[in-house]
């Protein structure tokens, strides 16, 4: 048992978190905390600290490489990354993105989502799309390939979309939203991830998955939050968007401000109202 003063330190399963107990963590009410790792150190770093699940996001394009966008990350730039995060992980869900147009088709996917698993080490692939990316989860679960589904605001989309905008918001988009929710769950999607939309919405689209939801300006009623690591500990260049908190602001240590950021999540007083949107 550990002796941390934090509550969800003193609480924890030492034992490898699962998709049941990701599962099993929604249906009792308790948050998923997660971040993104991009490197063994910031995995070990945040293991230590009790996330539940650790995203190498395809954002590592921005955060990590300097582009403008997502959309130059490569396959190999994934499984590189994802590989090594995977080194400093004993706990921690491993879960990395399929990177632009490596999905193009359920058979891409399928390849793709091999060279993930097989040469990162991933425990679950995390596919940008709606309803149209139903027969490519359906494959993909199939073969036993774990899938999240992050909807909403996608930045592989963001050339298409004219920048990084709230999705959801007027009664059709949301309606919309709902429905492919669903219909990517029932094709066999593990997990949804929802960016950047209405906390209303959000809220919604939780109460009616059977699976884990997890939000990033997604308000505080899905059943997890995610956020960029380096933007937690200030570190991002730029405006910083409405639903980031940075946890290194009066934290002595990155340790500190990382398992903050746990408990933040754990006890439900991170994000607040200032963190949604309308």
């Amino acid at each position: 048992m550990n002796t941390s003063p934090y509550p969800h330190l003193q609480t924890i399963d030492d034992k490898p978190v699962t998709i049941a107990g990701l599962k099993t963590m929604k249906a009792r009410g308790e948050k998923i905390a997660c971040l993104t790792a991009y490197d063994a150190s910031f995995a070990a770093l945040e293991d230590r600290a009790g996330v539940d699940v650790v995203l190498v996001g395809d954002s590592l394009g921005m955060v990590v490489q300097g582009q403008s966008s997502t959309t130059g990350v490569t396959l190999d730039d994934m499984v590189y990354h994802s590989r090594i995060t995977a080194a400093g992980l004993s706990r921690a869900f491993l879960m990395t993105d399929l990177s632009f147009l490596t999905y193009a088709t359920p058979d891409m996917a399928l390849a793709a989502a091999h060279r993930l698993m097989a040469e990162g080490a991933a425990h679950m692939v995390k596919i940008e799309g709606g309803g149209e990316l139903e027969p490519t989860i359906r494959h993909l679960a199939t073969y036993g390939v774990p899938v999240c589904a992050h909807l909403g605001l996608r930045p592989q989309m963001v050339h298409k979309l004219g920048g990084f905008k709230v999705q959801g918001r007027d009664e059709a988009a949301a309606a919309q939203m709902i429905e492919d929710a669903a219909a990517l769950e029932a094709a066999g999607a593990d997990m949804l991830l929802l960016e950047c939309v209405p906390s209303h919405l959000g809220k919604t689209i939780a109460e009616r998955a059977t699976v884990p939801v997890i939000g990033i300006g997604a308000g505080p009623d899905t059943d997890g939050q995610i956020l960029v690591i380096y933007d937690i500990l200030g570190l991002s260049p730029g405006k910083k968007p409405r639903f980031v908190k940075n946890f290194l602001d009066g934290a002595d240590s990155l340790e500190a401000a990382t398992t903050d950021y746990v408990a933040a999540v754990k006890e439900s007083t991170y994000p607040g109202p200032e963190h949604g949107f309308k």
